[in-house]
């Protein structure tokens, strides 16, 4: 009889073990903009991908695709969404697993379930669309397990049937993925390595993690270009600035609040005026176009930091106006779609004397140092981040000498991405007060 109440405590611990935390809402928990038709993009320490897509107009040809991913949060249930935005003819994919990965293309076992859509194992997306799917049970999260899954990855596998034509990518993971050889068929099921001989640090079709959490579980929005995207920072580190505004976060408040990344490489914030699978350009469709897809349709939106500009200075060679046009306009649309959206500014980090000439000049110097004027002084933000003032270097006018040398791929960088010291920087800038309800 004394060892019944211990016991007891024994099967309902085994139980809050098992049991999925009560859910309320769905949150993204992981994202990673589309941004256009492989290979259109800036992918960063890129294998040789000829043999596992040796044709980019058709595409990948019935194989298998295992996505690495880091959710920024657990729940007892996810979901996912898969896109074809950027195809030009329906995409069939079947056989769709989720589970949590060993090491490389490995699967722990007994984490790998199916994902349905409408019921049925296989789903065809026309193109220009995206499909969530139905949700899935991930039976190893409960209540205990959320602290030992925080910085853990999912692999997410998908075998697309037949041929699928052009790819709707996101050309700079700086995580890395596998691949099965073309014609090799479906793998997802197999939670061993050996069927993925090939690796990317790209992801493909995959746009969305979504996990169902307590209701008073917000999402943050980092969303920009090269410099949210991660550019010069360590592959596999998940050390970009978001990353590190996402583990202050946790270790403060729990999973009260959820940061999710949506930066494109060379991506601008009004240009250009029209993109298409046919006029694709590396940086994608212009911030202002991809707001509903990438922050409005979002479940969980309560706030978005947005960084970014220099590009349409470099690249585009854009006057100041259209950008702050761009991003009034942005923001506009931002509070009519998501009533009470807290909307962050920051500030621009210097290109100056960049190896990227189209960057590097004066001139956009110039109207970098404009720009950012107008983010710290309008009145349509709630909050300014001073990105720039952390990682600026008042000697030469560029980013800091200890934060130029690039930690993907070493050298001395380009002068226009900072590297892992630099984005460490920016993210313990952020006063957390300022995008949170814990003023």
């Amino acid at each position: 009889m004394h060892g019944f109440p211990r016991a007891v405590a024994a099967v309902v611990a085994l139980l809050a073990l098992a049991t999925p935390a009560s859910a309320d809402r769905w949150v993204a928990s992981w994202t990673g903009s589309a941004q256009g038709p492989y290979p259109a993009g800036n992918p960063t320490a890129q294998p040789e991908l000829g043999f596992a897509f040796p044709a980019p107009e058709q595409g990948a040809r019935d194989q298998t695709f295992r996505l690495i991913v880091q959710p920024d949060v657990w729940g007892g249930q996810t979901r996912i969404r898969l896109s074809n935005v950027f195809g030009t003819r329906p995409v069939t994919f079947d056989d769709v697993f989720i589970g949590l990965q060993q090491s490389g293309a490995a699967i722990v076992e007994g984490t790998n379930v199916a994902v349905q859509f409408g019921g049925k194992s296989s789903v065809t997306i026309p193109a220009g669309e995206s499909v969530v799917s139905d949700p899935a049970t991930l039976g190893f999260v409960g209540p205990s397990a959320a602290a030992l899954l925080r910085g853990r990855k999912l692999g997410v596998s998908f075998h697309a049937a037949g041929e699928s034509g052009p790819m709707t990518w996101h050309a700079k993971a700086l995580t890395t993925s596998y691949l099965t050889a073309p014609g090799d068929g479906s793998k997802s099921s197999e939670i061993a390595e050996t069927a993925f001989p090939f690796s990317t640090t790209s992801w493909y079709f995959l746009d969305e993690v979504d996990m169902s959490v307590a209701d008073r579980t917000q999402l943050i929005v980092a969303f920009g270009d090269s410099i949210t995207d991660g550019t010069g920072t360590t592959i596999n580190g998940d050390d970009r600035w978001p990353d590190v505004l996402s583990r202050r976060l946790h270790a403060r408040f729990g999973d009260e609040y959820v940061v999710v990344k949506h930066g494109i490489g060379g991506n601008q914030v009004a240009g250009p005026p029209d993109y298409s699978p046919d006029k694709p350009i590396a940086g994608g469709p212009s911030a202002i176009s991809r707001l509903d897809r990438d922050v409005i349709r979002l479940p969980g939106v309560a706030a978005v930091i947005w960084m970014e500009g220099i590009n349409d200075f470099g690249a585009a060679d854009a006057a100041v106006e259209t950008v702050e046009d761009g991003y009034a306009k942005g923001v506009a649309r931002l509070r009519e779609r998501i009533p009470g959206v807290t909307i962050v500014a920051a500030t621009l980090t210097s290109a100056l004397h960049s190896i990227i000439m189209t960057h590097g000049r004066l001139e956009v110097d110039a109207k970098r140092k404009a720009l950012n004027e107008f983010l710290r002084t309008s009145k349509i933000f709630d909050g300014v981040i001073d990105f720039d003032a952390v990682t600026f270097d008042a000697a030469t006018g560029e980013i800091k000498p200890a934060m130029q040398p690039n930690s993907s791929t070493g050298g001395p960088g380009d002068k226009l991405h900072p590297n892992r010291a630099g984005y460490a920087a920016m993210g313990n800038a952020i006063a957390l007060e300022m995008i949170t309800t814990h003023k």
